[in-house]
């Protein structure tokens, strides 16, 4: 059996497109990358050799097997315990909209499915969409029918290859929006369902989603139930 995870790499923007071929070198090359800017107290740049500069972060998708690999790669290859080389961590997914959509993930790659997450005692569920551009209201629309509260939209553009396309008909170097909703964890498969039927593989929109547990929060009380 195994995990499944979601990848992210955080460097200097001018550094993204190593990180992007090696990650292809390592066979694994459906990643959305996205843009922002360093914000951290300078002390805790410092620390990582982090400038607060424009950064990059790439999301992909590995495998427990793949990590262990990829990761003594990054520290050999890519010299990322260098200050200033950047930083990678991985969450594990803890459920995935469909099986196509797996695939789409997993790049068809052999994954067995092990339990739904490792972390079981979670109260709140990060549901990740990834879509076409241009689709965020038809997305909330059909979350909130099952009671999502609001998410936030950040915009990236995907890399991958045409093995990874076969699954969704759908291009991977599109232009790509990704909507971050945090929701209690009962109520995470019904919006799953509502998004995968109103903004999913058959619509315009192509979305895909997935989920990632969250093991503490602050700031939720508006959405806490009563005790």
């Amino acid at each position: 059996m195994s995990e499944l995870y979601m990848m992210a790499t955080i460097s200097d923007r001018n550094q993204a497109r190593r990180f992007l071929a090696f990650y292809k070198e390592h066979q694994v090359s459906l990643t959305l990358v996205a843009y922002g800017r360093g914000t951290t107290a300078s002390d805790i740049l410092d620390s990582f050799g982090l400038e607060a500069a424009e950064k990059a972060i790439i999301f992909s998708f590995v495998m427990d097997t793949e990590w262990k690999r990829i990761k003594s790669g990054l520290q050999k290859q890519m010299k990322i315990d260098i200050p200033g080389s950047g930083i990678a961590f991985i969450v594990p997914l803890s459920s995935v909209g469909g099986k196509k959509q797996l695939q789409y993930l997993t790049e068809g790659r052999e994954f067995k499915k092990g339990e739904e997450s490792t972390l079981k005692e979670t109260k709140y569920e990060l549901l990740v969409v990834i879509a076409n551009q241009g689709y965020t209201d038809q997305i909330m629309d059909a979350a909130r029918e099952a009671n999502a509260p609001g998410g936030t939209v950040i915009h990236a553009k995907g890399t991958g290859t045409e093995e990874a396309q076969k699954f969704l008909g759908v291009s991977i170097a599109a232009e790509k929006e990704m909507v971050f909703m945090v929701t209690r964890k009962e109520g995470k498969n019904a919006i799953m369902r509502a998004i995968m039927e109103k903004a999913g593989l058959a619509s315009k929109a192509k979305a895909i989603v997935f989920s990632l547990p969250v093991t503490e929060t602050a700031g939720m009380r508006l959405i806490e139930d009563e005790e």
